[in-house]
């Protein structure tokens, strides 16, 4: 029977203490805003960097739904960056011979095929794109993630064998030359040679990602005719056809290439085979960069927040001392003092949360609207570092009005009744 009026008379409390807290906050105003702008700050660290991390995951997604999570490439160059630029820029170039040889001897994988790369004028009557990345590649090469096109169609057997003039655009560079027409039968120039466009890529990058967008793709016959072998450096495209077929065709590739290019058991690696995974592997040292970051700001502007309010928390009791001594002289126990400061040092920091998750609401908005090609980043803060800012400012606004809470609970009622 004593159970029910203990919980009422609590919720009784609550909402008293929370009333009362909104009054007094709303009496000083300019106080209650600069007590929270550490709290603001902090949380707005805490937004924000969910929120970019969130979106580089989602580009990090696309980069490997657009190369294929069962793809290797070996390449002299090392995407993921961790093999010093002076090592790999002394590397012999792969030749066209070694990549077709490495193609051909390959048996665990489901396709195989050398791809040439180089850099080249594009022009559709007057309008002319320089320096666009042209790629040649086998008809095969329609078959992988990279090569799904989403209009038209990817070259023959029959044309890649014969070297035909024909061009699959990715879709940044079909808009760029054709704007406001349908790209397919048209006419390009590459190099001043003429090609038919047959075929649109698939859009699968992100501004962080957008190479495959950008690219042009012609028979590899073709490319070697316009712009021949020589000093260029060819990579080998592997399609495992699983990721548990994945090993094995890192693992031969690996021992045929050491073979190819004549290495003795004591040489290192004189190329890399890059996959997906060390593309996750750069995200991660960009992710443990902007967590290192971004928590230690938050933790600073924290920490100064919650040392803004203790202090005025503090300021408060003691202009509310008589307050107090009034309140307990009428019988409010030291439970219900506690419970009101203890309350408006929440109701603060959270206030502050809020005003935080309302301007980077706005600001991620504002990025989305001035840069639309960051359609990786969300319009808006994800929900779960929205929990995660407001429990955070929950906790902060507790850690730093429990000392001002305990003292002014611990007031004897007759020399609060006596301060002046």
């Amino acid at each position: 029977p004593g159970a029910a009026p203990k919980h009422a008379m609590t919720r009784t409390e609550l909402s008293e203490a929370f009333a009362i807290a909104i009054d007094t906050l709303q009496a000083n105003r300019l106080r209650s805003v600069l007590a929270t702008l550490g709290i603001t700050i902090g949380v707005s660290f805490v937004a924000l960097m969910g929120w970019f991390l969130a979106g580089l995951d989602s580009a990090l997604q696309h980069t490997i739904d657009m190369l294929g999570e069962d793809m290797l490439y070996v390449d002299k160059w090392d995407w993921s960056g961790r093999t010093s630029w002076g090592e790999v820029s002394n590397r012999k170039p792969i030749s066209y011979r070694q990549a077709q040889e490495l193609a051909t001897a390959m048996r665990t994988a489901q396709y195989a095929m050398p791809m040439g790369q180089t850099r080249a004028q594009l022009s559709v009557g007057s309008r002319k794109a320089e320096s666009i990345p042209v790629a040649g590649v086998p008809h095969d090469y329609g078959n992988t993630p990279a090569g799904a096109v989403t209009a038209g169609r990817f070259f023959t057997e029959m044309e890649g064998r014969s070297g035909a003039p024909v061009a699959v655009l990715g879709p940044v560079i079909a808009k760029q030359l054709f704007p406001n027409e349908n790209p397919l039968g048209k006419e390009i120039r590459i190099a001043g040679q003429r090609f038919t466009v047959i075929g649109v890529v698939r859009q699968r990058g992100t501004l962080l990602s957008d190479f495959a967008d950008r690219l042009v793709l012609i028979p590899l016959e073709r490319f070697l005719r316009l712009f021949g072998s020589g000093q260029r450096s060819f990579i080998t495209v592997l399609k495992a056809g699983s990721l548990e077929q994945l090993g094995d065709v890192r693992e031969e590739a690996r021992l045929l290439m050491r073979k190819i290019r004549r290495l003795r058991p004591e040489q290192p690696d004189d190329f890399t085979i890059n996959e997906t995974r060390s593309l996750e592997q750069s995200i991660a040292v960009l992710r443990q960069s902007v967590w290192g970051v971004g928590l230690s700001m938050s933790a600073l502007s924290f920490l100064v927040g919650i040392i803004g309010i203790v202090n005025i928390m503090f300021v408060s009791v003691v202009e509310r001392t008589q307050e107090i001594g009034i309140r307990k002289a009428v019988g409010a126990r030291r439970r219900a003092i506690a419970l009101q400061f203890l309350t408006e040092s929440v109701v603060l920091c959270t206030a502050g949360a809020v005003l935080a998750l309302l301007l980077c609401t706005g600001l991620v908005l504002l990025v989305r609207l001035l840069i639309p090609a960051a359609e990786f980043l969300t319009p808006y803060i994800p929900p779960q570092h929205v929990a995660v800012a407001l429990t955070v400012a929950f906790a902060a606004g507790i850690v730093a009005g429990w000392a001002p809470a305990l003292r002014a609970a611990r007031l004897h009622p007759v020399e609060a009744l006596r301060y002046e």
